[in-house]
């Protein structure tokens, strides 16, 4: 109980310091952040603040869009206050941070699941460039992004203990099952009614992929953080991931994923779509 407390405490301290400008758009002060995810000294806080602008870029996004770069007050000793340099910080460059800090402390754990939590929920509901792309985009640009993580989630499966073919199956599968309410992949393949040739997650919407992909991030940095050891350890934080992943959906009144509509096209129909469009043809 004390645990779940401190959680909605550090969830309810990340919302207070949450500003808006004045389009209506959240950020968060850079020096403000530091202080809450328990950084004394800001000065340790931005090699932090480096490594998640590096994968901002590798993420393909525009850094400046996330970090930009101003200046805050800050009190002095001498009740006075001094001009420093600091950033205005979207709510996926504070993902970007929480994942890069300190885990060892349990604000830095509690921040990673808030920001991960909100960051999906949120900025691909309201992130204006997603929203402007078609449901076939957004579906090709959510299942790359997942087959990035699949495999980084492999990578560190694997150093936790899931080693062959068969292992990796079974352990995909207890994600599946916590996320799909005990589903797992022949179970959901079955209910969707896909054909032997097809994978279940080539036919994904855009809010299934997306749920998949939270479930596939968060699974990865709980095994890190955590340094699970072991096949049935590594199997239960997956499953165990998969539900946090589906009673979220829950709390926000969202449709499971084993009810999600399922497309017709499946990923590769729609990867020769748009290459024949990029070559001009008709």
């Amino acid at each position: 109980m004390a645990k779940n407390n401190q959680i909605e405490t550090t969830h309810k301290s990340f919302e207070d310091i949450k500003r808006l400008n004045r389009y209506n758009e959240e950020f968060w002060m850079a020096r403000e952040l530091a202080k809450t995810l328990d950084y004394a000294e800001f000065r340790n806080f931005s090699p932090v603040i480096e490594k998640a602008k590096k994968a901002c870029k590798n993420s393909e996004q525009t850094v400046s869009d996330h970090f930009v770069e101003m200046h805050e007050m800050v009190d002095l000793g001498s009740g006075a206050q001094r001009k420093v340099a600091s950033y205005a910080l979207s709510r996926y460059a504070c993902y970007l941070i929480v994942q890069n800090a300190d885990a060892n402390k349990l604000v830095i754990a509690n921040g990673q699941t808030y920001f991960a939590i909100q960051t999906r929920r949120q900025e691909l509901k309201d992130d204006t460039g997603f929203q402007q792309l078609s449901e076939d985009q957004k579906r090709l640009m959510l299942h790359n992004e997942l087959a990035t993580h699949n495999k980084q989630l492999a990578a560190v499966a694997r150093n936790a203990g899931v080693k062959s073919g068969l292992d990796y199956a079974i352990f995909q599968n207890h994600g599946y099952k916590g996320l799909y309410g005990g589903l797992d992949n022949k179970a959901i393949h079955q209910h969707k009614g896909l054909k032997k040739s097809q994978k279940i997650l080539d036919h994904m919407g855009s809010t299934e992929l997306a749920a998949n992909l939270f479930r596939a991030t968060q699974t990865e940095d709980k095994l890190k953080r955590d340094a699970i050891k072991g096949k049935s350890k590594a199997n239960q934080t997956h499953r165990k991931v998969g539900a946090k992943v589906r009673q979220t959906i829950k709390e926000l009144g969202g449709t499971m994923p084993e009810d999600l509509p399922t497309p017709e096209q499946g990923i590769k129909q729609l990867e020769h779509q748009r290459k024949k469009l990029g070559n001009g043809q008709e």
